[in-house]
């Protein structure tokens, strides 16, 4: 959309400026004030073009760096949950069955993407839960929450 703006404004800047200069080399000279607000409207424009590519250029850095920062976060998060499930002492099929717990997925969901049991997913959480020291699904997930929101 900025960069919409940016086009207009410059096509805009190059019509006023252009009339300026045409007007100068049908009669050379700068009567009236119909020259001179031309001339203030075509500069102003071409001002704000140049301040639009500047801000264009400040919101595209902004962009790249909160990407980057969620590629980190996203790095970050799941080199946290591996160092929690080592901690924790927990089985391959444990760590399975927590990670998809920690992505909102429900125990019959759980069993049917693994292949397995309700019952064995159930089974699977209680015993992540014990080990986690958390009495269910939202204290798991606040422990993460809590790495998360910590900071340094």
């Amino acid at each position: 959309m900025l960069s919409a703006v940016i086009v207009v404004q410059t096509l805009c800047a190059i019509f006023f400026l252009g009339d300026v200069i045409g007007d100068l080399v049908g009669d050379g000279q700068f009567e009236g004030p119909h020259k001179w607000v031309e001339i203030v409207a075509g500069l102003a424009m071409v001002g704000g073009v140049a301040f639009l590519i500047f801000e264009l250029r400040r919101v595209m850095n902004r962009v790249a760096i909160l990407e980057n920062a969620t590629r980190a976060a996203q790095g970050e998060m799941a080199d946290v949950i591996e160092a929690f499930f080592d901690e924790w002492n927990l089985t391959a099929s444990e760590r399975d069955v927590a990670l998809l717990m920690l992505k909102g997925i429900e125990n019959d969901e759980i069993a049917r993407i693994r292949g397995t049991a309700s019952g064995t997913v159930r089974a699977q959480g209680a015993a992540v839960f014990r080990k986690a020291g958390v009495d269910g699904r939202p204290q798991l997930f606040s422990i993460f929450m809590e790495e998360l929101l910590a900071g340094e």
